[in-house]
């Protein structure tokens, strides 16, 4: 499968995924914390309060947009793969007046110098040809704006979260290959000295990186429907791998001193760098 191919049913799985439950991501990541109370939607928010005009990527069903217009931001502008994403936040009343449209990161609708900051919640590691997102980022930023990245990151140690991915790696390997997920994104998006080699040449500072750990502490169960949801691999095994994998999770759980107690381990990575001005 060519690049190009492979990019395109990238995004023909995404998009199929999020079609069929719309607000799962922003529900997620509303209802589960920092120990402080904010959201990671709240940790973007704050860097770029007083911002003029926001272009988010990748924008869901709105829900960081939602938190930016709270702040006072009236200039905002979104755009997602998903049609029903696009509709969902379009029907939000805070957002009436944000320009929101269905579209590619890789070719931004937007007129150059648009925007005095560009943010992205968990959706630019999962975009095909990263270095061209970038380069159309730079065109739609103003010289001097702001891009702060929110990115996933492996899950914490001695937690739910890889306990599950150490159980579920072997299942994932034997989805029959005409069934498996499309390759999304690349690993290079996901790590600090990855991002530094997308964003510098296209003449961004090098990024600030900060880990987070967040999520719920719970029984097995409850660890468990949250890492069967968290994961796009759970949607492709069949019903009785997902059963065996599922008793076999819970088992191993169980068996952790921690059982009645289990921290999730989802982590995040927050990257912000600027534009040279």
């Amino acid at each position: 499968m060519s690049s190009g191919d492979n990019a395109a049913a990238a995004e023909a799985f995404l998009r199929a995924v999020h079609d069929e439950i719309p607000n799962a991501a922003s529900q997620f990541f509303l209802e589960h914390r920092l120990g402080d109370g904010r959201s990671s939607y709240d940790l973007v928010a704050e860097h770029v309060l007083g911002a003029g005009r926001v272009l988010d990527l990748g924008c869901g069903d709105g829900a960081l947009l939602s938190i930016l217009a709270h702040t006072g931001i009236s200039g905002l502008a979104g755009i997602d793969l998903s049609d029903k994403h696009i509709a969902r936040a379009r029907a939000r009343p805070e957002l009436a007046d944000a320009d929101l449209r269905v579209g590619r990161a890789q070719e931004l609708p937007f007129p150059d110098d648009s925007f005095d900051a560009v943010v992205s919640h968990m959706a630019f590691m999962l975009m095909a040809d990263p270095d061209q997102v970038v380069a159309e980022i730079a065109r739609v930023l103003h010289p001097g704006g702001v891009l702060v990245l929110v990115v996933g990151a492996p899950p914490a140690p001695d937690s739910g979260y890889e306990l599950f991915l150490s159980l579920a790696r072997p299942y994932f390997a034997q989805i029959q290959v005409e069934r498996r997920m499309p390759v999304v994104g690349g690993r290079h998006a996901r790590t600090r000295d990855g991002l530094d080699s997308l964003v510098t040449p296209a003449g961004f500072a090098p990024v600030h990186w900060e880990s987070i750990t967040f999520g719920p502490a719970g029984t097995a169960e409850q660890v468990w429907e949250l890492a069967a949801q968290g994961y796009y691999e759970t949607q492709l095994l069949d019903h009785s791998s997902l059963n065996r994998l599922r008793d076999q999770f819970i088992a191993a759980a169980r068996n952790r001193s921690d059982a009645t107690h289990i921290p999730v381990g989802e982590r995040i990575s927050l990257a912000v760098t600027r534009l040279s001005g």
